[in-house]
């Protein structure tokens, strides 16, 4: 799964769980029963999950193009610079 895929997922997550949470209590409300509440929320998280969580193809729509390793070690690593230490001088 890609960075955008990951992003794509989340959003899903959200707003399919806020979705399902609606449906659910209103449903639940005006049925007047509590656990037709729960099971319709609880169908919508097992749904959510397996729209979410598998590496589907449409999480995949921009992939990583990685370095070749000699390509790589063509390029080093940028090293971190210290920080200055300020001079402890008096006048």
């Amino acid at each position: 799964m890609d960075w955008q895929g990951q992003k794509l997922s989340e959003q899903l997550m959200q707003i399919m769980l806020v979705a399902f949470a609606v449906v659910a209590f209103i449903t639940g409300y005006s049925i007047g029963s509590f656990q037709t509440m729960l099971l319709i929320y609880t169908a919508g998280v097992v749904l959510t999950t397996l729209v979410t969580v598998p590496n589907w193809p449409f999480f995949n729509r921009h992939p990583l193009k990685w370095l070749d390793p000699i390509e790589a070690e063509r390029h080093p690593k940028p090293q971190p610079v210290a920080p200055k230490k300020k001079s402890t001088k008096q006048h």
